[in-house]
């Protein structure tokens, strides 16, 4: 067990070092960029929003790796479900909490630096082409520090894991009858190091990011609409970070919670209290704060409830947070009918599972898509734009709870792995599986949770950058406007030609690590179990393959909104973040929720469900092609689209100055 996890460690902290290598001169590059033609300081505040997003999800990996074989190991020594649960949860809680502790810190610290959003300054860069806002610039050049490490590891991680993965289920489930982690596996170590380096490191950065957009978006949209009142703009900057950080001190307090009462054998209830704990206490603290901060303003005639109209739009995103999360659980969790209806259609055959998968996912997309719509039209009619900042905010007010439950679910699913690896008894195996089961669906959960967060934070981003160039106190962008249709449809059309690129990335990098699997497992007494194989071999493979394929579909997020901006104009950029996000959203959640009950399925069949029809069945093996297909969806584009969006839209708030400065048409 130690000699495993150790090489899971050092081969996660491997990746993470050499992706490092490449991420580090990109982001040199751009900083360098950044403070020569937009403002000379831009490049300093872009990097660090780069450093704190790449510390959250570095200490989010390292402690995820520590607990992985803690878990396994609890298990096996205490035989007790609900104690090991508890060092799950701990683990999870480490990169949970780090991801709004290290955004608030950049964020806070750079925003007292700056002495706030100061209304009439301008700046410019080292080689002076345009003049603009210096503040505004810091904290969008920040953000967008934030989303780039994002995109580099969500990129970078979902390629090594799925490659690993995949090639490991072609390897083991299809051809030989293998159990899924079994140690002759030359790629097993391998895809438990996927598991971490996308899960864990790259979910925190994920999330860390949408967190940092919308307090950012939030501050913005208060600069735009701001009516000449000095202590009425200073109360709306103020409010989104008494709101995010009493967030991070609710979520301390409930998962606090789970570490500190007594255990019990129901892992999910528990978790699910975590997140209704930090809910609550929240929306006290939200409503306190609103209270305090707005009730002796004179305020926009837009906040239609008075003070509480910001404390009720955030209340309209908390519930869109919980709500999203049980209609994830819903049409993904093993004990829910989409799911059982999935794992029954195996027995037909690998075309009735996939078509029946395809259909829960398209379903799935209606519920939280009206949820958001809902929430965003109540919270823009009872506060404005800034109300519809607000909500985005409210719904990531608790993502310390969010991510650390999300972080759950890859340290149980390894804990698992270790323990089946080692041989350890089935009793263990049966404490570890039922985490394992748990853990799919809360990683499910954070996925919805994910993209629902996305689509809050661009449209956040996109009312930003509008207000950023119109003279209308509510920003307005002409739909009818060739410019912004032409945007629209080529920003769509961005969105399938990036999924397209990731799955096309993920296959060749299976296609290789299928082969190697294949070649090892021919030489002499591997596949006997005498022989060890060469897991570096793999890991190396995965490493390369990750990082060859990171920068294209990376940078497109980078590039597409630039040279828009600077041929078409501001207008054209804004048709482009509509029409991705349109498209980005139903499409992000379908591909997460159809790959996370393919997945659940076959976890499902492999249980004994099916009487008759457990591991090794030609309904096991269906359901395999199943998982195989929904592993690319669920763990590669799903979770990337999300960021593709929040990228383009927080680089199209920073370079809104240079498109409405100069373009060619």
């Amino acid at each position: 067990m130690r000699k495993i996890a150790s090489t899971i460690r050092e081969g996660a902290n491997e990746f993470m070092a050499t992706e490092y290598k490449t991420i580090t001169v990109v982001v040199i590059i751009i900083a360098i960029v950044l403070s020569l033609f937009i403002e000379k300081y831009a490049g300093i505040t872009f990097v660090i929003g780069a450093l704190m997003s790449s510390a959250a999800c570095i200490i989010g990996m390292k402690g995820a790796t520590l607990a992985n074989v803690r878990v396994a190991n609890h298990a096996r020594l205490t035989k007790d479900l609900g104690k090991t649960n508890k060092i799950a949860a701990m683990g999870g809680s480490i990169g949970g909490l780090a991801v709004p502790a290290f955004g608030l810190l950049g964020l806070t610290a750079l925003y007292l630096i700056i002495g706030g959003v100061k209304l009439n300054v301008q700046s410019a860069g080292i080689i002076p082409i345009l003049k603009c806002n210096p503040t505004i610039i810091y904290l969008s050049t920040y953000s967008l520090g934030c989303s780039l490490i994002a995109m580099f590891n969500r990129v970078a991680g979902g390629n090594f894991t799925k490659g690993a993965d995949i090639g490991s289920d072609i390897s083991s489930k299809v051809r030989h009858n293998m159990p899924e982690d079994d140690a002759r596996m030359p790629s097993t170590i391998a895809d438990f190091i996927g598991d971490n380096v996308n899960d864990i490191a790259g979910n925190c950065s994920d999330l860390l990011e949408s967190f940092v957009s919308t307090i950012v978006a939030s501050l913005l949209i208060a600069f735009s609409i701001h009516n000449g009142d000095g202590e009425l703009f200073n109360a709306t900057c103020l409010y989104p970070f008494a709101l995010a950080g009493g967030g991070l001190l609710s979520c301390i307090i409930g998962l606090a919670y789970v570490l500190l009462h007594k255990p019990t054998n129901s892992p999910s209830k528990e978790l699910d209290m975590v997140t209704y704990i930090s809910a609550a206490l929240v929306t006290i603290v939200g409503g306190l704060s609103s209270f305090l901060i707005f009730k002796n303003q004179t305020l926009y005639s837009s906040f239609k409830l008075g003070w509480a109209s910001p404390w009720v739009s955030s209340i309209l995103g908390i519930i869109s947070g919980v709500a999203i999360g049980k209609i994830t659980e819903y049409f993904t969790a093993t004990d829910k009918p989409p799911v059982k209806s999935l794992a029954d259609m195996a027995l037909e055959g690998e075309a009735f599972v996939v078509t029946k998968g395809d259909a829960i996912g398209s379903k799935s997309c209606l519920p939280p898509i009206i949820i958001i719509g809902i929430s965003l039209l109540i919270s823009g009619l009872i506060c404005g734009i800034y109300g519809i900042a607000i909500a985005s905010l409210g719904m990531l007010s608790f993502v310390g709870a969010t991510v650390s439950i999300d972080a759950f679910g890859p340290i149980a699913d390894n804990a698992g792995g270790i323990a089946e690896s080692c041989h350890l008894g089935e009793d263990i195996r049966e404490i570890t599986d039922q985490l394992d089961s748990v853990g799919n669906t809360t990683a499910a959960i954070g996925k919805g949770f994910a993209i629902g967060s996305a689509a809050f934070a661009t449209v956040s981003l996109i009312f930003a950058y509008v207000g950023s160039y119109s003279q209308a106190v509510e920003p307005v962008l002409n739909i009818a406007s060739f410019a912004v249709i032409a945007g629209a449809l080529i920003g769509g059309a961005l969105i399938e030609f990036f999924s397209a690129l990731l799955t096309d990335n993920t296959v060749k990098s299976a296609y290789l690590m299928a082969d190697e699997n294949e070649k090892q497992l021919s030489e002499p007494g591997v596949l006997e179990g005498t022989v060890e194989p060469r897991y570096i071999d793999c890991i190396r493979i995965c490493t390369k393959q990750a990082l060859h394929h990171m920068l294209a579909p990376s940078l497109l997020a980078l590039f597409i909104p630039a040279i828009g901006g600077i041929l078409f104009g501001v207008e054209f950029v804004g048709g482009l973040l509509i029409g991705a996000t349109i498209v980005a959203i139903p499409r992000a959640i379908f591909m997460g929720n159809s790959g996370g009950a393919f997945d659940n399925a076959k976890k499902l069949v492999e249980s004994g469900a099916i009487e008759g029809h457990g591991k090794g069945s030609a309904a096991h093996k269906a359901t395999v092609v199943g998982d195989t297909i929904g592993d690319t969806r669920k763990d590669v584009v799903g979770v990337a689209l999300d960021i593709f969006i929040k990228t383009m839209g927080t680089e199209a708030n920073t370079l809104a100055p240079l498109f409405m400065s100069f373009h060619l048409f």
